[in-house]
């Protein structure tokens, strides 16, 4: 006999993705309780430019966040620059808190419960998962990078020796001044990314992705013109910073565990889809369980990420190779090939 169940889902997890999951299942009819030990807004080191994908996605789940628009790309080096705009929906660049805080307040008023623990360990049985006391249908792991849900499931996969040599790391830190452009702009450094994002009509975003040791005053130092633009200009959050990127699990699913966002595996943050990635696995997540078939969602969840896996870590071999010079002059080169990639990966 099946006891009784605190919900159909529990969630690991109650960032972005672990409260949009919940909004995806409460809009089928399943209950979820999400379990986060931190408490308040949470914040994490992030680019924070949500794509028209990832807008139109969140759009769906009744949340609006405030921000500043994003019409566009722009990939840039010391010599060259390469633009594209994007041609229907804008983006729009969202402080990290600023997503959360709207996220949880759309989750409290539809109804969804949150409570204060941290999942360190799963008993899982024929028809149920138990969890700190609590019983569910099933547990999902959005726990992020180092996601003890992942682990607890088995569903770690060893890195190997080739990555963990070029394993990177990322930085962030608000500066408040007003931005210049309506673009992310992405410039490439000899051996690291620097990613400018406004944020709000007084804040821009400034995000390091390289391999370690990080310095963001060093990064600044080699971009003169983005330099000259943050002169003078106070920072407006605190330094934080975020990695491994890279990390990889055996599968997506284990008994009636599945991982969703980051917790699921991750490339790296170099083409900025991190959080439109998430949505989209959340989506496909909540649909397989409302049909009561986890282990369908192994396979949406790799045609939901195909793109943004192939194109990433093309990308990232590139950046991590001899090539790493060629990747602006070539965009330059092929504007018409780098607006296509833009495109695809902002849908």
């Amino acid at each position: 006999m099946t006891p009784r169940l605190d919900a159909d889902v529990l969630i690991a997890g109650g960032g972005p993705i672990g409260l949009a999951t919940a909004l995806e299942l409460h809009a089928r009819g399943l209950t979820a309780v999400v379990l986060e030990p931190r408490e308040g807004t949470i914040d994490k080191a992030c680019g924070e430019g949500l794509m028209p994908g990832a807008l139109a996605a969140l759009g769906r789940l009744g949340v609006d966040p405030a921000g500043h628009p994003l019409r566009g790309i722009r990939y840039q080096d010391a010599r060259r620059a390469v633009t594209h705009r994007y041609r229907s929906a804008a983006g729009r660049g969202v402080r990290r808190t600023v997503l959360h805080d709207a996220l949880r307040a759309r989750a409290a008023e539809v109804g969804i419960e949150t409570r204060a623990l941290r999942v360190d360990e799963v008993a899982q049985h024929d028809d149920h998962v138990t969890v700190g006391g609590m019983r569910a249908r099933w547990l999902i792991g959005a726990d992020g990078l180092h996601s003890t849900v992942r682990t607890a499931a088995g569903l770690d996969r060893p890195a190997r020796a080739s990555t963990r040599e070029r394993r990177r790391y990322g930085l962030r830190q608000h500066f408040a001044v007003a931005p210049w452009s309506d673009l992310v702009e992405v410039t490439y450094l000899p051996e690291a990314e620097l990613y400018i994002t406004p944020v709000d009509g007084g804040t821009v975003g400034v995000a390091v992705l390289a391999p370690r040791p990080l310095d963001l005053a060093a990064a600044l130092a080699q971009a003169p013109a983005v330099r000259e633009r943050l002169a003078g200009a106070a920072e407006a959050s605190t330094l934080r910073g975020a990695g491994a990127l890279r990390q990889r699990t055996r599968a997506r699913t284990a008994g009636r565990v599945a991982l969703v966002g980051d917790a699921s595996g991750y490339v790296d943050a170099l083409t900025g889809e991190g959080l439109r990635v998430g949505l989209a696995q959340a989506e496909v997540l909540a649909d397989c369980l409302a049909r009561d078939d986890l282990p369908g969602y192994e396979r949406a969840w790799a045609r939901s990420t195909r793109d943004f896996r192939v194109l990433t870590a093309g990308l990232l071999a590139a950046a991590t190779s001899p090539a790493r010079g060629l990747i602006v002059p070539a965009a330059a080169a092929l504007p018409r090939v780098f607006g296509a990639v833009v495109e695809r990966l902002a849908r």
